[in-house]
């Protein structure tokens, strides 16, 4: 079996253990459920997300109103990679799994309640993605793979800027 549909990004790049960098680019369709859009570079917008993003941006919470802390989603290549080889896939093709950055070289479950820097960005990693059911969309049991810490991240922009795949990321 095989979810791949893009080229896997590249295995190695210059780093330390304390920085990773952006392996891809992501924006949610119009309409849910759509495969997400592959972008080299997105402009984020501080308290809003990414723009042109469709179900992040400007979002405000179901219950309080007040805006979102939720503007963009992570992933590890890395964990998404440990997911395939679980499930007897090749690989999982960039955006399958529906986060807005994926990256390279760093644990984001590691970095939760800090700041880090993406680009000309300044993200707050502020809590772990809840998997939904289009996980098991791409495989069967990949939903129940990312859970306890294996699933990513959510971030709120503290300052706007361009993000570009290939950017370094670095705690703050």
């Amino acid at each position: 079996m095989n979810a791949n549909d893009g080229a896997e990004p590249p295995a190695v790049r210059p780093g330390s253990a304390q920085e990773g960098w952006v392996a891809s680019l992501h924006l949610h369709p119009a309409q849910p459920g759509e495969p997400l859009r592959r972008v080299e570079s997105v402009e984020l917008v501080q308290d809003k997300g990414m723009m042109g993003d469709c179900r992040y941006f400007g979002r405000l919470g179901r219950q309080s109103g007040a805006p979102s802390r939720r503007h963009v989603s992570l992933i590890e290549r890395e964990q998404i990679a440990k997911h395939a080889q679980a499930l007897g896939l090749t690989c999982i093709a960039p955006g399958a799994v529906r986060s807005n950055i994926e990256t390279s070289g760093i644990t984001l479950a590691d970095w939760l309640g800090r700041e880090i820097e993406v680009g000309e960005v300044i993200l707050l990693l502020h809590s772990l993605r809840e998997p939904c059911a289009k996980m098991d969309a791409v495989c069967q049991g990949l939903r129940q793979r990312m859970l306890n810490g294996r699933q990513g991240v959510l971030a709120q922009v503290l300052r706007s800027g361009r993000i570009r795949i290939g950017d370094p990321i670095r705690p703050r």
